[in-house]
């Protein structure tokens, strides 16, 4: 195969961001040359009309359908802000019935949905389990994973009724006490300790029919020393075994130092899609965009990434954007 084939084979498993309001140059053309998504953030959006009309204008580059996503999470991580319903933490809404969180769950997904978006990269399902742990926190339902995983399936059983969800950070981001944008945590929890407590909301969110779940920067030690989950095949063969998740996995995003500064993100995107990730999160640079398509491409060129994998992931995410991807 080509190279120039190779890339073309490999850019639909890209989700990509950009900075300002208007996409670049760069942006347009991989958009227009075949990426399956593009992610928003605040420095993109304005109102619900200013937001719409961009989105409209992305769908209109794409050859095919387009998955546009956003994290709206409720609390302090939410993009949505100019005009926008503010919706609670999850910590917020921890003590409330599961009916009561599907209610919000579905309210949150309309919203989103009204804005032009076809995923939400919500909930967030990891274990509040770590007072130290710097990003998750009030992001989390709770310490006890019996109730995340009950409010984590409640929610996303609301937000599928609008759109696609994310539950994230798999297997499990609640007990680190670094932030993996800022540096590469580690845990060294015994896999029994993962069934007990980390893997129970993830196992709960498949049950409740999560569209995608998203990977973590995180090592766990008794999955795969020394290797972030992401870019891991046996985190992955866990997610895709015993959790029995059968959608798409997507990764956070690579350009994040627990990724750019160990690994790199053009080999960490040529391991993480040969251990099973569909999709790949790289948020911020046109420079590690065209890293990340050159390393998949070069990889399937030579075989270290099977031209079969890669079609794998790009039907995972063709059945996505066929369920989900709509007209803004």
């Amino acid at each position: 195969m080509r190279a120039s084939d190779a890339e073309d084979l490999v850019r639909p498993l890209l989700w990509i961001g950009f900075d300002g309001k208007i996409p670049p140059p760069e942006t347009v053309k991989l958009v227009h040359r075949g990426v399956s998504g593009v992610i928003l953030f605040v420095r993109n959006v304005g109102t619900r009309d200013e937001t719409r009309t961009i989105i409209r204008e992305l769908k209109a580059i794409a050859p095919g359908p387009l998955l546009l996503s956003v994290d709206q999470e409720g609390g302090r991580v939410a993009r949505l802000t100019d005009g926008f319903e503010r919706f609670p933490s999850l910590r917020e809404i921890g003590g409330k019935s599961a009916a009561e969180v599907r209610e919000i769950g579905r309210r949150l997904g309309a919203m989103v949905r009204d804005a032009g978006f076809d995923i939400d990269l919500a909930p967030v399902v990891d274990v509040d389990s770590n007072p130290a742990n710097p990003v998750i926190g009030e992001r989390s339902f709770s310490r006890d994973p019996s109730v995340v995983a009950e409010l984590g399936a409640a929610m996303i059983e609301g937000l599928e009724q609008e759109l696609a969800a994310c539950a994230k950070h798999f297997p499990g981001h609640g007990d680190t006490d670094k932030d993996s944008h800022h540096d590469l945590p580690r845990l060294a929890h015994p896999l029994e300790r993962l069934r007990a407590c980390e893997l129970v909301p993830f196992k709960a969110a498949v049950k409740a029919g999560v569209s995608c779940v998203m990977t973590t920067h995180v090592v766990f030690d008794a999955l795969d020393p020394g290797v972030a989950a992401t870019m891991s095949a046996p985190a992955i063969g866990l997610l895709r075994g015993e959790v029995g998740f059968k959608g798409v996995c997507v990764s956070d995003c690579l350009e994040m130092k627990a990724i750019s500064e160990h690994f790199g993100s053009g080999k960490a995107a040529v391991r993480a899609v040969a251990s099973g990730v569909d999709a790949l999160l790289v948020c911020h640079t046109h420079e590690a965009q065209h890293e990340v398509v050159e390393s998949l491409a070069a990889a399937v060129v030579d075989g270290r990434i099977p031209e079969s994998r890669v079609r794998e992931a790009r039907g995972r995410l063709a059945g996505l954007a066929a369920r989900h991807a709509r007209d803004a």
